[in-house]
């Protein structure tokens, strides 16, 4: 499945232009690190659910630009503070900031980015927008917070890893969604429909990420890297409450104590296979795939509808 590109190519010219003229600073520091994390931005997902949210529901303006900015440099301002959280070294294949530049100058450029996002709102008058990101940003700290505090018992109930997607990766798609359709339509039923369709689509990414981490082919993800690090995936959390005592105590041990042995990392995801975790976080993914399929076939059949619906497929059927 491809990304739906061609359906708004100027649209996206046109942010990248922006979206550069946004990070500029007349720091000369500053602005050779912007110039480094621009170069290594992504696919740029978010920005095009905006564009293509806003398109479904009237026609793309200055707002929708400064609305997939906001969303870009948020995303952009979390994934730079994230490397000093995890202490990550690569970004896509590539030194992180934080490599380069060490914590310090790492932290004060997710700040940096953080206060141009919320410039980029004020000066234009964009309060509503700029409230939907905000929210986003709340929960996503929420959700961060959470998966903290729950890993370190390593005993999670089914209902607490969805409030903790929901917050820390749904969120933002959700409200890139919300902000692309307030920018065209200035309806609050309309927008918070498109968000629950960005919410939805958000749950189902996430829980393809997690499924990466049992694939057996080369998807750029190493296999059992969530277990290393001791997040608790939905198949993982399946598993656990579904095996026998005396396995869930092995399970958790070995992700407590034996995280970087490869030999029993493998028996903890050959296990989750055999107890039928990946199938059932398969089951759950194109679940909230379906509902939010069903939601965006509430509006009329347009190209931006199309695009949207194709951006959800190759959410969940993508290989990495």
């Amino acid at each position: 499945m491809k990304l739906p590109t061609h359906l708004i190519e100027a649209e996206l010219a046109a942010f990248e232009i922006r979206f550069k003229k946004a990070v500029s600073s007349q720091s000369p520091m500053l602005d050779r690190i912007m110039r480094y994390v621009v170069k290594r931005k992504g696919k740029q997902l978010r920005p095009m659910f905006v564009l293509l949210s806003a398109k479904l529901c009237g026609e793309i303006n200055d707002a929708s630009y400064r609305a997939a900015s906001l969303v870009e440099l948020l995303h952009t301002a979390t994934l730079v503070h994230d490397d000093v959280v995890d202490d990550s070294m690569e970004r896509r294949g590539f030194f992180s900031v934080y490599a380069l530049w060490k914590a310090k100058a790492t932290v004060l450029i997710g700040d940096y980015l953080l206060a141009k996002g919320l410039l980029v709102s004020l000066e234009n008058n964009d309060y509503r927008i700029l409230h939907i990101l905000s929210d986003a940003v709340r929960k996503m700290s929420e959700g961060e917070l959470l998966q903290l505090e729950k890993a370190r018992s390593l005993n999670i109930k089914e209902e607490i890893y969805y409030e903790i997607i929901r917050n820390k990766t749904a969120s933002l798609l959700a409200s890139a969604c919300a902000a692309g359709a307030w920018s065209t339509s200035n309806n609050d039923a309309t927008t918070e429909e498109v968000r629950l369709f960005g919410e939805l689509t958000g749950m189902a990414f996430q829980i393809k990420d997690d499924l990466f981490d049992y694939a057996s082919e080369k998807i750029g993800k190493p296999t059992g890297n969530d277990i290393k690090e001791k997040k608790l995936t939905l198949p993982l959390i399946y598993t656990l409450n579904n095996v026998d005592k005396a396995t869930r105590r092995k399970i958790i041990y070995i992700v407590k104590n034996n995280s970087r042995d490869t030999q029993k990392v493998k028996w903890v995801i050959d296990t989750v296979e055999e107890a039928g975790g990946i199938a059932y976080a398969t089951q759950k993914m194109n679940q909230y795939k379906k509902e939010a399929l069903e939601i965006l076939h509430r509006f009329p059949e347009s190209p931006a509808r199309q695009g949207l619906e194709d951006l959800v497929l190759y959410v969940t059927d993508r290989k990495y």
